[in-house]
């Protein structure tokens, strides 16, 4: 797996024939068996190095992982960083193979650069934008770091706040509603007999179970009950009649009122009614806001781990919960979610941040795979060596000829500019490399299955 792109003619030209032939004028030639170290990351002064046979593989460590940067076969160089910064090298610099190169140590380097020639102008030019490419890989790194603080230190800062706001709008529906209800007590217009019954009619709509209704239903509802009090002379009777239906109240149940009160009674009645269901929703509907908020905040404070221990007891079941409720705003547009999971399954040792990256770059795979509408599965359960857990989606599935391929760096079936082709690797390398997990795909039109298995503790050199 490379990080830079080798047909980048910019950053990796072939040097001709004529000029490799003329290279070892400048320096040795010299053979590396499969393995050797030519350059060692943090070596100073090291040399410039054009390969004639075999290749160079360029190496880097991040934490436990080394990964491959680039790989330079015959007419390419390595070793030139440090003459341009003046630091350390960067990267590792390994033979592949039976590998032959010229070697020129940085006195006779300049030189060459010296010359001018349109050979020596073709190397510094790639050296300058090797030299532009590490400096922006590093900013973006650097970037991508304040701005996993600056997220977690944000939600830590709304997270009381939000929750505050929740309590508050918890307390707001309960006393509006008693105001309401205290206020019934002093109108004058019902006596007490009309009172109780309109607080027993409200009470039960509170009491009674309100399933949501489909578009379909709740229309119809609004039809009958709308037609029931235009029939009966009540004045905005289709504006009545929404907000009666969102408090649960049918045709049959103003049927029901009617008849226990006379016909100046029960107009006075309805608006009280018609107020108080008003009040509380918008009470309803400010507490559900809030505590959306809440929600994400916690869940982004948890998504982002910062300032954790390395290697944690994790319960992969709340990584997930919280890899969703992230991803909330792409699952309601007509996604349902089916949850399979094992009630005993056991937390598992292990870096909760990467897992949730993992997460999500396996979800928002299965929401984009199935367009807007499907379903969406997750399934965990018990492995002879740990656990696993399952994403499913009902997708167009991944063709049979590429399946082999899906892990690949830069490998993608998105259209250019949706997709990087990193997601499913970076994927690969925190569960197996990071996790010494496994991770496989089974796919077919409308069933596709990622099965990842993860140990209970961590390998050894993670450090526990």
């Amino acid at each position: 797996m490379t990080l830079h792109d080798p047909d980048e003619q910019e950053l990796f030209p072939e040097l001709p024939d004529e000029v490799l032939e003329e290279l070892p004028r400048y320096g040795e030639v010299v053979e590396f068996q499969d393995g050797d170290v030519l350059f060692q990351e943090g070596d100073v002064d090291y040399p410039f190095y054009a390969v004639l046979d075999g290749a160079i593989r360029i190496v880097k460590r991040f934490g436990q992982e080394v990964r491959t940067l680039a790989t330079h076969e015959r007419g390419h160089f390595a070793g030139e960083i440090s003459m341009l910064t003046g630091g350390p090298a960067i990267a590792t610099g390994l033979a592949c193979g039976m590998t032959r190169v010229v070697r020129i140590s940085n006195n006779d380097f300049r030189k060459f650069a010296a010359e001018g020639s349109p050979r020596a102008r073709m190397v510094l030019s790639a050296m300058a934008g090797r030299s532009r490419d590490v400096e922006t890989q590093t900013r973006q790194q650097e970037k991508l770091a304040a701005l996993g603080k600056l997220a977690a230190g944000l939600a830590h800062e709304l997270n009381n706040p939000a929750a505050a706001a929740v309590r508050t709008a918890q307390a707001l529906r309960e006393t509006v509603v008693a105001l309401r209800k205290n206020s019934l007590e002093h109108d004058d217009r019902l006596d007490a007999a009309s009172r109780r019954i309109a607080c027993d009619f409200y009470e039960g709509l509170e009491a009674a179970p309100r399933p949501p209704l489909d578009p379909l239903e709740r229309s119809d509802r609004e039809e009958a009950a709308g037609a029931w009090l235009e029939e009966h002379g009540v004045s905005d009777a289709w504006e009545k009649a929404h907000t009666l239906v969102s408090g649960g109240v049918t045709a049959a149940e103003l049927e029901r009122l009617v008849e226990q009160l006379d016909g100046g009674e029960f107009e006075s009645v309805l608006g009280w009614l018609e107020s108080t269901v008003r009040v509380r929703d918008l009470a309803m509907e400010l507490e559900s806001s809030t505590a959306r908020i809440s929600t994400l905040v916690g869940a982004m404070k948890e998504y982002s781990y910062m300032d954790r221990a390395d290697f944690e007891a994790t319960d992969v079941h709340r990584g997930l919960e919280n890899t969703l409720a992230i991803l909330a705003g792409k699952l309601r547009k007509g996604i349902t979610v089916h949850r399979r999971y094992d009630p005993d399954l056991p937390r598992i040792c292990a870096h909760p941040g990467e897992l949730n990256q993992a997460w999500t770059n396996l979800i928002d795979n299965a929401i984009d795979a199935m367009e807007g509408k499907g379903t969406l599965t997750l399934t965990t359960g018990p492995d002879p060596d740990g656990i696993f857990v399952e994403i499913a989606d009902t997708g167009a599935g991944i063709p049979k000829e590429i399946q082999s391929r899906i892990f690949e760096p830069f490998f993608t079936t998105k259209a250019v500019g949706q997709g990087t082709g990193l997601g499913l690797e970076i994927t690969w390398r925190i569960i197996t490399q990071r996790h010494h997990g496994s991770i496989n795909v089974q796919s077919e039109p409308g069933d596709t299955r990622f099965t990842v298995r993860l140990p209970l503790q961590p390998p050894k050199e993670n450090g526990t």
